[in-house]
């Protein structure tokens, strides 16, 4: 049975930190990990998860794009574990979007990403990809590369008038339907 790892929360040093490069993609241990990963983003309606959430300091996240409670217009993809990630180039301006994380609990920010990204990555096999990306996978994607460089979404507010409480946050989008 694949272990829900418990996600470190603001102020633990490691979300401040840059991550480590993954050397060994094959490593029984880094290959647990992802799993885990997987199955901790799952339980906790989360739609990704980088390797620093859970207090190991690899470059390394997954992207897990899917309708839940948190994010209710997610679209569906199979989760993808991005090993060592690069932005090589951004496409059309930065847009505003909600965005929460599981390690600032309670809080969502209208965040300013950009609506296309390209990364190159590697899968969980060490095959290397080149892929774009757009619109709200985009936006995981740059969130989840930020925790890999010790940032997180608030770290990218243009204000905190952007800031809102999880409850504001329910209210905005039950007067938006």
């Amino acid at each position: 049975m694949t272990e829900v790892l418990q996600i470190v929360q603001l102020g633990h040093e490691i979300l401040r930190s840059i991550a480590s490069p993954v050397e060994n993609i094959s490593d029984p241990t880094l290959q647990k990990l992802i799993d885990a990963l997987i199955h901790t983003a799952k339980t906790a309606n989360g739609v990704g998860i980088a390797a620093p959430q859970v207090a190991q300091s690899y470059r390394l996240f997954i992207v897990a794009s899917r309708p839940n409670s948190r994010y209710p217009d997610a679209p569906e993809m199979e989760p993808t574990a991005m090993i060592n990630p690069v932005i090589v180039d951004v496409y059309n301006e930065q847009v505003k979007g909600w965005e929460g994380c599981l390690s600032v609990s309670g809080f969502r920010g209208l965040v300013p990403r950009y609506q296309t990204i390209k990364v190159e990555y590697q899968d969980r096999e060490g095959k290397l990809h080149s892929q774009v990306f757009s619109d709200f996978v985009a936006r995981i994607i740059q969130h989840e590369l930020d925790h890999l460089d010790g940032l997180v979404f608030l770290d990218r507010l243009e204000s905190t008038q952007d800031l809102y409480t999880e409850q504001e946050y329910e209210q905005i989008l039950k007067e938006a339907s």
